[in-house]
């Protein structure tokens, strides 16, 4: 018999391993010392371990998955499966992402892309559904990329604007159970991300990177007080205000006359 009181607590962060979703598993371990676990997932198992010992009072579960491979799903369904928690947390954060015009992209990598940040995101909250009660929180990482297409960034863009359609829905549709979609667009962040991309930042957008931890540190708390969009700084928020007024085929001209490298 599963007695929900019994079942241990735990928050489950993919792309844990740098970036964003790294700085989620160390706020989380702060924000929220109730957790039982934090169940962290990335395909870098070293890069897990070195988390884990950076935060010896925190439990982590080590999930060294690749979400580019659907074997990763069925494994991660077994596991929880097997130990039936209950997640009050999910964070959506492995992401891909690559610059230069479509037709200067390997095919390869454009499918990678996608796999990584629509299909893998889907199917593991997909997968966590059934592990989610009432006052559960969901925070998928979209992008302020979501906003209007990006010409020189097109199909990331273009995945980023499917996991904010997709995050939307997904909001109305667990609201009555009592379960929150956040999700997170913003602007460039400090990371690793594109340096790992090979993306080289036009000088407009350097102008706006902004640091990891207070974006991660905003979004948690915009899920806890569960709004439906986490956007971090002014910049951000005057760019989502003028995506919306602009025509969709206004705003990507713009686009390619801002951040289009010559």
């Amino acid at each position: 018999m599963d007695h929900k009181r019994d079942r241990i607590q735990i928050a489950l962060v993919t792309g844990a391993s740098s970036g964003m979703g790294r700085c989620f598993v160390r706020q989380i371990a702060e924000q929220q010392p109730f957790l039982h676990e934090i169940w962290v997932i990335a395909r870098r198992r070293e890069r897990l371990e070195k988390l884990s010992e950076e935060l010896p009072e925190t439990k982590l579960r080590l999930l060294a998955l690749d979400l580019s491979e659907k074997a990763s799903f069925a494994a991660l369904a077994e596991r929880l499966a097997q130990i039936r928690p209950c997640v009050r947390l999910l964070v959506n954060a492995a992401g891909l992402g690559h610059s230069g015009s479509v037709k200067d992209q390997d095919p390869d990598g454009i499918s990678d892309t996608l796999d990584v940040n629509c299909r893998a995101l889907m199917a593991v909250t997909r997968i966590c559904l059934p592990y989610l009660e009432r006052g559960s929180q969901i925070i998928q990482l979209a992008s302020g990329s979501a906003f209007a297409p990006q010409p020189g960034f097109a199909v990331y863009a273009a995945s980023k604007a499917c996991v904010l359609s997709f995050s939307r829905a997904l909001r109305e549709e667990l609201c009555p159970e009592g379960v929150c979609v956040t999700a997170v667009c913003p602007g460039p962040v400090r990371t690793e991300f594109f340096r790992t991309g090979g993306i080289a930042l036009s000088p407009f957008k350097r102008l706006f990177l902004a640091d990891p931890d207070k974006v991660v540190r905003r979004a948690l708390s915009d899920a806890a007080k569960g709004r439906a969009l986490s956007v971090y700084g002014m910049s951000m928020k005057l760019f989502r205000l003028m995506t919306g007024i602009l025509p969709q085929g206004a705003a990507a001209r713009l686009g390619r006359m801002l951040l289009l490298k010559k």
